[in-house]
């Protein structure tokens, strides 16, 4: 007889390729019984059981969750953890012993508000850069804040604004006419009835994730995403239009900055302030000359980095899960592999704009040289159908990024749905 392996029954929640990834690693999983996605997508289906429940649904959540004796929820998204999904499973006598991979909402608000982490930076010593937040009720100084930088200037809406909510602008007028229409006209509605105003900071942009079980971290490897729409990065911003994993230009001694200037004071003031942490900490960074400056913190896994973080990880990411949820993540090792993995986006014609739904997608089949994540894509009659702005990730492998990015392009000519568009320039910059 074997050792006996204790199963489990996991619930993703989240419909993007985030969350299909996840499920595609839970899925190779010796450990995992029974997976469920919430609401989920054409590629989790084929893969687990999608529940039709929208993630902010707690009640509905709560239900499925006793009726599937679910062991471990994974939060995807940001809103349920904004919301505070971790603190009501802890509330509700029949739900506290399910592990819930997502920090509780005090400690959320490290996204939920631009504000209180760049107060969190502060406190904690950990390098970002210059700012102060304004309201509508002090507006005037913020005209005077903006006169005492160098342009460009950055306007940050300090809540969820869907990743809309930034704005870099080189005109101090017309950035003087933008924080009144944020903070006075509500350009981003509730978003920004507070606006944060910083010093721009010129680098090259990295991401780096941490697990952390609210004791113990692990360093997860990096990535680098491309948020524009057009190549060359112009255009306007979207939720990311491919990544590579590991960065280049990321040396050992570089990731060694990060670990003692950023990932360690952040895992320490979580503690000290105490906010209680189970989950991914997703740390934006730039690198200014040799140094890390942070310039956000997202407190769950990137998209589309997740679709290179996690393939190269060869640890069962169940156990880690488990791990995770009885803070023993000290004694799990987490085992890389060393390929490169990078991802391309195809997004819908129009998107981040207005864009149809429903065109059908055709050739996944014929893929066998990279993975394929589905994002905005649904079931349909049989057929694999889009269903929102970013459709699809293609994952590949390669000895180096270059390897990898040639291997996800010639995937993606056999590949097709009306008006789809994708970046031709992924990782050239490098």
């Amino acid at each position: 007889m074997g050792k006996q392996i204790l199963t489990m029954n996991i619930l993703v929640l989240g419909s993007g390729g985030r969350e299909h990834t996840f499920a595609w690693k839970i899925a190779q999983s010796d450990r995992c019984e029974a997976l469920y996605v919430a609401p989920g997508n054409s590629g989790t289906e084929a893969i687990a059981t999608n529940l039709n429940i929208a993630v902010t649904d707690f009640d509905a959540i709560k239900s499925a969750v006793l009726a599937h004796n679910i062991d471990i929820v994974v939060v995807g998204p940001e809103d349920p953890l904004v919301q505070g999904i971790h603190d009501f499973f802890l509330q509700d006598d029949a739900l506290k012993n399910v592990s819930v991979i997502g920090p509780q909402k005090a400690a959320a608000e490290l996204e939920g508000s631009k504000e209180f982490a760049k107060e969190f930076m502060m406190r904690h010593h950990i390098p970002t850069a210059a700012y102060e937040s304004f309201t509508k009720d002090n507006v005037e100084d913020g005209y005077k804040f903006l006169e005492s930088l160098n342009p460009p200037y950055v306007l940050k809406a300090d809540g969820l604004a869907a990743g809309k909510g930034v704005l870099i602008l080189n005109d101090l007028q017309e950035a003087k006419t933008e924080l009144k229409s944020m903070l006075v006209d509500a350009k981003f509605g509730e978003a920004s009835t507070k606006v944060v105003i910083e010093e721009f900071l010129d680098g090259i942009e990295l991401s780096c994730f941490v697990l952390t079980d609210g004791k113990n971290y692990k360093v997860l490897p990096t990535a680098k995403d491309y948020k524009r729409i057009g190549e060359g990065d112009t255009g306007l911003n979207t939720g990311g239009m491919g990544a590579v994993s590991p960065v280049p230009f990321a040396t050992k001694e570089f990731l060694e900055k990060i670990e003692n200037r950023v990932v360690k004071p952040t895992v320490e003031g979580l503690k000290k302030d105490n906010l209680p942490y189970v989950g991914f900490i997703f740390i934006g960074l730039i690198k200014v000359g040799d140094d890390p400056k942070v310039i956000e913190y997202n407190v769950r896994m990137g998209d589309p980095e997740t679709e290179v973080v996690l393939p190269r990880l060869k640890t069962d990411l169940v156990s880690i899960f488990e791990a995770m949820g009885n803070q023993t993540l000290n004694e799990i090792s987490i085992e890389i592999d060393e390929r490169a993995a990078t991802t391309v986006m195809l997004v819908s014609g129009g998107y981040p704009e207005a864009y149809e739904k429903g065109k059908e997608i055709t050739g996944i089949e014929k893929i066998s040289d990279s993975i394929v994540f589905h994002a905005g894509a649904k079931l349909q009659d049989g057929k694999v159908v889009t269903s929102g702005g970013r459709v699809m990730a293609i994952t590949s492998y390669g000895n180096t990024y270059n390897e990898a990015i040639k291997k996800s392009y010639q995937s993606i000519e056999k590949l097709n749905f009306d008006k789809m568009y994708y970046r031709k320039d992924i990782g050239f910059d490098l």
